[in-house]
């Protein structure tokens, strides 16, 4: 296997290094090893490799051993410095500055190259903390998670400015209207426009210096509206978003955002009074809710667990699972048992297979709700369970609170009941013992791996979007 650049750099250093320890030019070591001095300069650059033939020449006369030239370590201090700051020169991190790399002279002092050198280790510092791996955001997901959980999932502050900029657009009740949505950007100053080619990691791109905002001509498949991508697009603007720092500002942004944009949708002031006449029923229900307000299932939801303790005195717990039993969002503050990773991180788990948002997949009439009681160890909790599908496949949306908090629901006089002993695994992770003992051996799964288990985010100002894209959108529009 040829050597690498970096193995022929640190050899041509280690010749260069024997040659003035015994005081020869170039010229004159190249006469007595029967080369010209030219073409040991290029071996003492890194430029050339040698033949073996010639290194025992050179070794024969300064009087070393064939292996001490080709030994992996600098010669010395300066040699060091100078390996390190090719290799620093050839990263693609350097690269990517379009900035000529320096090159070494035997002027350059030492302190020269060592200030160059810490540049470039604070360059690839700051590269490494740019991105985000999938355990670094699972931890910020899981921190951004608890301290929401602490506040009971409530942002006063959003909730007044979302209720004052909706009273400055005319808004006064009903669902929201994409008229009002773009009354209000108009009094921020921005045009809504509908285009077809906005960049593909990308829900909106706002243009600050047109006042415009670019938005899909249709919603999201999953939940994402035209409203709500609108309103999240003005509320960066509202909240004085700046770039975010690391990945956790980037979910901090991402969760206020979408709470500002529910905020708009579904209004404290009335959505308060919805649920309090509801609960005064005996009546409360999220598909009441989502369609007092024109919203998903999935918003009417979260939007409860915005509102349901700090305004009606109910603990509950809400989960978005995937068909295959992956959850994908979680919220709770009812102690409801939930799957987590050594590091707290409750997304991508599965959920239990005795839970409401699996066993809502086998009914048979899913255009209403699922109701179920599970006995769990940390208690008896009822769920409400609503499932739909999109291009990439099946999903739940569960809303539930602990038993005594059922009396408020509608669906609380269901007679379906579960247990769950999860994360015991004799519960659903285990199979029956004479099940395994049948296919112990005899069977061979082949697994499912996501690929952005592989994936962290692109590095850029944005994380998660591709700048150059975003950039060539802008020119095109301008």
């Amino acid at each position: 296997m040829p050597p690498t650049s970096l193995e022929l750099t640190t050899l041509g250093h280690r010749v260069r290094h024997q040659r003035l320890a015994h005081g020869y030019t170039l010229d004159e070591l190249g006469a007595l090893v029967g080369v010209a001095g030219s073409q040991l300069s290029l071996i003492e650059n890194g430029k050339r490799e040698p033949k073996l033939s010639l290194l025992q020449a050179i070794a024969s006369v300064t009087g070393v051993e064939v292996a001490d030239l080709l030994s992996a370590e600098p010669p010395n201090r300066r040699a060091a410095l100078e390996i390190e700051l090719e290799r620093a020169q050839s990263s693609s991190v350097f690269r990517q500055l379009g900035v000529a790399p320096v090159k070494v002279t035997k002027g350059m002092s030492d302190e020269t190259i060592e200030s160059i050198l810490g540049l470039h280790r604070e360059l690839q510092r700051r590269e490494r903390e740019a991105i985000a791996t999938p355990e670094e955001a699972r931890r910020a997901n899981t921190e951004l998670r608890l301290m929401m959980r602490a506040r009971d999932n409530y942002l006063p502050d959003i909730e007044k400015l979302a209720e004052k900029q909706l009273k400055a657009a005319g808004h006064v009740s009903g669902a929201l209207t994409h008229r009002t949505v773009s009354i209000m950007a108009e009094k921020l100053g921005f045009e809504l426009i509908y285009v077809n080619d906005l960049p593909h990691s990308t829900r909106s791109v706002t243009d600050l210096e047109h006042g415009r905002i670019y938005l899909p001509p249709a919603s999201i498949p999953g939940g994402h509206g035209l409203r709500s991508m609108a309103l999240q697009a003005m509320a960066h603007r509202l909240l004085g978003h700046e770039r975010p720092t690391d990945y956790a500002d980037f979910l901090q942004q991402r969760l206020e955002i979408n709470y500002y944009a529910a905020c708009c949708l579904m209004p404290e002031t009335a959505s308060v009074a919805f649920l309090q006449q509801a609960k005064k029923d005996r009546n409360l229900a999220v598909e009441d809710f989502r369609d007092a307000f024109g919203v998903t299932h999935e918003a009417a939801g979260m939007r409860l667990t915005n509102l349901a303790t700090h305004h009606l005195g109910i603990k509950l717990h809400f989960l978005r699972v995937d068909g295959s039993g992956a959850i994908s969002r979680v919220y709770e503050n009812d102690d409801l048992p939930l799957p987590m990773d050594v590091t707290g991180a409750v997304d991508g788990q599965m959920a239990c297979r005795k839970f409401s948002a699996r066993a809502a997949f086998d009914e048979q009439n899913r255009t209403t709700e699922h109701y179920q009681y599970t006995d769990t160890p940390a208690g008896t909790f009822w769920c409400s369970t609503q499932t739909g599908s999109t291009s990439a496949g099946e999903f739940s949306i569960t809303v539930g609170v602990p038993f005594d908090d059922a009396r408020w629901f509608r669906g609380r006089e269901t007679q379906k009941r579960a247990t769950s002993t999860c994360p015991d695994e004799s519960c659903c992770r285990r199979a029956a013992s004479d099940v395994a003992g049948r296919w112990a051996g005899k069977a061979w799964p082949s697994a499912r791996v996501h690929m952005q288990m592989f994936s962290p985010l692109p590095r850029g100002a944005f994380p998660g979007v591709d700048d150059n894209e975003v950039y060539d959108f802008l020119d095109r529009h301008a």
